[in-house]
């Protein structure tokens, strides 16, 4: 009797089936807690201008590595038993990463470069893995990979150098990182669970207002009096409203504008531009204000200086400058109550540095609720609407 070969067991992937986030994807996301809280206290530690440039490049860097996931994991079940193995890898790696993300610009870059190597690597491999026998989709999936390569080429140069020169090669190593999708096309890409991607971005909007909470922590120490009392309600409050004009309205529209979309090419820059890119800039204003809210909580009766007064209300104004974009990248009109707002934060901040930092957040927290308030009264409907087609979508899937 004669027993035939067996053939070695191959990865394999296979294509996902659900919208629903998986417990892997949340567990992913919790290394990235890490990873943010590690950028605001690289930005704490050295308050300059300097200090907040490294941290929004570090922040980009790997905000566009957790992207690439968000997008595999909408292709492919990450809970297959060889996908699962991968993506474990990788979040060991992305661990490394943001422990190295103080001394990025220093002792770490070399090791940062390496272990980013690994995450990008990984997620590539498992992407080509994915493509396999869609001509189409292994297109992008090449010239993504050839924009990975030359930014994290980039960035290993950038660890042997210092100054302005390793700022403008990480720079340049983000900038031509990011732009891969944009000049290698999105027409291949897979993305049939327009939901799931959408829920994932949603997801991490709140992990990034976590690292607020966290802040608050941080900042207000072992003593906790009355103004630290105040400092910390206020800062639930701005963190609310930053909430509240994410998820009321704009988190739903943009929902059902992807659902809306057949598969194909316009779903994809619809989401590569919606949530890659616009929310980048959401994340980091997210991020820089929790810097302000730290300093603020650590010294309520002082002034914030410039520095500190920009992270918090150029922070803010950042990411509401976003859902601007993001509406007009949408449907083609400005919302001038959030323009007319974020020009408001941005005026503040020679203010800012005059008045007590705990009365520059009371009028910051103002601020973000007026225009909630505005917003109601004129788009009460809005809601409705966008709730009634995504349940129509749901039904239709």
């Amino acid at each position: 009797m004669t027993v035939a070969p067996t053939r070695a067991p191959r990865l394999t992937t296979t294509l996902r089936q659900t919208e629903r986030v998986t417990p892997l994807e949340l567990f992913f996301d919790l290394v990235f807690v890490l990873a943010l809280t590690q950028c605001t206290a690289l930005m704490a530690a050295e308050p300059t201008w300097t200090g907040l440039g490294k941290g929004l490049l570090v922040l980009g860097v790997l905000w566009w590595s957790w992207v690439g996931y968000a997008w595999l994991t909408s292709a492919v079940d990450p809970e297959e038993g060889a996908i699962r193995l991968v993506m474990f890898a990788a979040m060991a790696a992305l661990l490394v990463v943001s422990l190295c993300v103080p001394g990025a610009f220093g002792d770490d870059a070399l090791l940062f470069a390496c272990a980013y190597a690994i995450v990008r690597g990984a997620h590539i491999a498992l992407f080509f893995l994915a493509s396999r026998g869609n001509s189409a989709f292994r297109q992008s999936v090449v010239g993504l990979s050839m924009s990975t390569a030359v930014g994290v080429t980039l960035l290993f140069a950038a660890s042997g150098m210092d100054g302005w020169v390793q700022g403008a090669l990480w720079a340049l190593a983000l900038l031509l990182d990011m732009g891969g999708p944009y000049l290698f096309g999105s027409g291949g890409w897979s993305l049939e669970h327009p939901g799931h991607f959408a829920e994932r971005h949603g997801l991490i909007i709140i992990i990034a207002l976590g690292e607020s909470i966290v802040a608050i922590g941080v900042g207000a120490g072992a003593e906790v009096d009355a103004g630290v009392v105040a400092a910390a309600t206020l800062g639930i409050v701005v963190a609310a409203a930053i909430w509240w004009l994410y998820f009321d309205v704009v988190a739903l529209l943009s929902e059902r504008d992807l659902v809306r979309l057949p598969a194909g090419r316009e779903r994809n820059e619809l989401a590569r531009d919606d949530y890659s890119y616009l929310h980048f800039p959401m994340v980091a204003g997210i991020v820089l204000g929790a810097l302000g809210l730290k300093k603020t909580i650590g010294d309520v009766g002082g002034e914030l200086d410039v520095v500190a007064a920009t992270a918090m209300l150029g922070g803010t104004a950042l990411y509401v400058l976003a859902h601007v974009a993001h509406r007009l990248r949408n449907v083609g009109t400005v919302s001038y109550d959030r323009l007319l707002c974020a020009g408001v934060a941005l005026g503040l901040i020679p203010v800012a540095v005059e008045l007590p930092a705990l009365l520059s957040l009371l009028i910051l927290a103002l601020l973000l609720w007026i225009l909630i308030g505005v917003e109601a009264l004129r788009y009460t409907g809005s809601r409705g609407r966008a709730q009634q087609a995504l349940a129509e979508a749901e039904s239709r899937h």
